[in-house]
């Protein structure tokens, strides 16, 4: 019984639910039937769209949207409803707001615009109530020409556009900065010829020196040389043949002679000072200053007589008028300067130019006539003639000298120097490279230079003098040695990584002005690359290095040491003080001299030296 109550309760149940549903559909038909429907969408008056009928598959979807042409713009909506009532419209996207309640149940757009709408309509019946239809959304495509992919295409020539544009601005300004550039290096190079001609010019008017500090500075100062020799040249008779030879030989003969005189000074390292009339006259010692001078303005004068002698015998051969020369020399002191403001002249002036002056309007046709003052540094190289004092015009007697040639053993069978006369010369020359080399040193050093200045190539110099004095040193070998002495440290100025390219380097530079062989330069440079290879192949080999490491052996060690600390570090060479000091003392272990000189010379043995050093690595810690 129980079984058959509870189906019999389920059956109701269900009967009850299906009526209940099937009175609340009826009631929503019946209730939306009465709404009004969009019946009808006509478009350009002439296509008609009927949403009620045709499915969304037959529509133009975009994102969910209707999607008309854009020629597609005149659209009409149709409403229809069953009972009268009234309709209000709204065209999201171009009304403003909604429009006014009306009967009519249509409502037109016309021109619209491209874009997305969204057409609403509101609807209200007899009774007052207001029901809003479900929105209907569309979309107005625009013009192709203003579609994405019109866009897209325009980016792009856009984009090509002005890449074509910038290549062609930047071809356009490459060839006007290459048109520059050609014009600038041109007119730069017209300028540089320029500037190299006014300056051959000027160096061949003046001294390099002076010229270039005109250029620098518009003038240039008057010098005073204590130590210049001055000769005057001057032609026997040259009133009497200038009365009877045509004016043009005339010239063209004496720019002959002094076209040579100028080649023979400039050999020697002599300046031409000016030439009067027939008159030649030239100084040695300016403007660069040295201790050779009086020696190279007597071989000039010898060079010049011999010069005008072969032209004498020329001349006689062919009965043509021969020319004598006079030629003075003196040395002492002189002012040099430059005087005029537009034809610049480079000058000299001083009791030395009227002495040279005399000596030469005292001398004798065809012969070299110094002065007492000369022959006291010439003498040593030339065969000299006494001539006693004579009476010189406002001077009173001097003491005068007819030089008569190189002495018999500085000269070679043509009666030019020989390698003993350039070997003596060399000696000279020595005294004038150190003070070269100390001119570098204080005009270049930088000031950081606590251990390897001046004054420790100075003290190296000294002990090369010792030391190859006592192993009786060759003195070829000796010159060469003191010059790679003198420029070892020279590196260091410039070229503190890699010294010995420096010194080699400064070798090359000024060796050649002082007239030093290649073979003298080439040997100086291998003493100076052995000395930091640690080479020893010959006897100047190890005197050059007892003498650089001479600092190892001297009571001052721990001193100089302080001062080559503190210049490592600041050039950055010392990373740890413990390992800089190992290094210190194991080359002071391993050290040893070379020459029994050195030896003797040592003040403090390897073992007191080991000491000292100790006692200072302590103190400092």
């Amino acid at each position: 019984m129980a079984g058959n109550f509870t189906r019999i309760c389920r059956c109701f149940f269900l009967f009850i639910s299906i009526l209940l549903f099937s009175v609340i559909s009826c009631l929503e038909s019946s209730g939306q039937n009465k709404l009004p429907v969009l019946s009808q969408i006509t478009i350009n008056y002439d296509s008609v769209i009927n949403p009620l009928k045709t499915s969304n598959d037959s529509l133009l979807i975009f994102g969910g949207n209707m999607k008309f042409k854009r020629k597609m713009n005149n659209i009409m909506f149709e409403v229809t409803a069953e009972q009268p009532g009234e309709f209000q419209f709204m065209l999201k996207g171009f009304d403003k707001g909604w429009g006014k309640w009306q009967k009519n149940n249509i409502k037109e757009y016309t021109n619209l615009y491209s874009g997305h709408f969204t057409f609403c309509v509101r609807y209200r019946d007899s009774d007052q109530k207001i029901y809003e239809l479900s929105p209907v959304p569309f979309y107005i495509l625009p013009r192709w020409s203003l579609s994405s992919p019109a866009l897209t295409i325009y980016f792009i020539l856009l984009g090509i556009i002005v890449w074509l544009l910038y290549n062609q601005m930047n071809l356009r300004f490459a060839r006007k900065q290459y048109m520059l550039e050609q014009i600038i290096n041109s007119r730069t190079e017209e300028l540089i010829k320029e500037k190299e001609n006014t300056e051959t010019l000027l160096s061949n008017v003046l001294p390099k020196n002076t010229a270039a500090e005109i250029m620098a500075k518009g003038k240039a100062t008057k010098i005073k040389y204590n130590f210049v020799t001055v000769l005057f040249s001057d032609i026997q008779g040259f009133t009497k043949i200038a009365e009877e030879m045509n004016p043009e030989v005339l010239i063209d003969e004496l720019d002959k002679f002094f076209f040579h005189f100028d080649s023979v000074v400039e050999k020697y390292g002599i300046e031409k000072i000016k030439t009067i009339g027939d008159a030649y006259m030239c100084a040695g010692g300016i403007p660069e200053k040295n201790r050779t001078n009086p020696v190279e303005v007597t071989l000039a004068a010898l060079e010049m007589q011999q010069y005008m002698l072969k032209l004498k015998s020329n001349t006689e051969i062919s009965g043509m008028k021969f020319w004598d020369i006079r030629i003075g020399i003196h040395t002492g002191t002189v002012v040099a300067g430059v005087v005029g403001q537009k034809k610049l002249s480079y000058d000299i002036w001083g009791d030395t130019v009227n002495t040279a002056s005399r000596m030469e309007s005292s001398g004798d046709a065809g012969k070299i006539n110094i002065s007492g003052t000369t022959y006291e540094f010439v003498k040593d190289f030339f065969d000299c003639e006494y001539r006693g004092k004579m009476p010189v015009k406002y001077k009173g007697d001097l003491d005068m000298y007819f030089v008569k040639g190189i002495i018999d053993e500085l000269k070679d069978e043509n009666g030019n120097p020989n390698f003993k006369f350039i070997q003596k010369m060399q000696f000279i020359k020595l005294q004038d490279i150190e003070e070269y080399v100390q001119k570098m040193f204080d005009g270049e050093a930088p000031p950081n230079l606590y251990f390897h200045n001046f004054a420790m190539a100075k003290n190296i110099v000294n002990q090369v003098d010792l030391i190859a004095n006592a192993e009786k040193l060759e003195k070829e070998e000796y010159i060469e040695l003191r010059l790679a002495a003198t420029f070892i440290l020279t590196g260091y100025i410039n070229f503190y990584e890699k010294p010995y390219d420096g010194a080699c380097q400064s070798v090359d530079e000024v060796l050649p002005k002082y007239a030093f062989a290649r073979k003298n330069i080439d040997s100086v440079k291998r003493l100076i690359t052995n000395s930091f290879t640690g080479k020893t192949e010959s006897l100047s080999d190890k005197i050059l290095h007892d003498a650089v490491y001479d600092y190892m052996g001297r009571i001052d060690y721990v001193k100089l040491l302080e001062k080559l600390l503190k210049e490592e570090s600041e050039y950055g060479h010392v990373e740890n003080i413990n390992s800089w000091f190992q290094r210190m003392r194991k080359s002071l272990e391993e050290y040893q001299f070379f020459t029994n000189t050195s030896k003797l010379l040592s003040s403090v043995s390897l073992e007191e030296q080991l000491k000292n050093l100790d006692g200072y690595i302590k103190a400092l810690r």
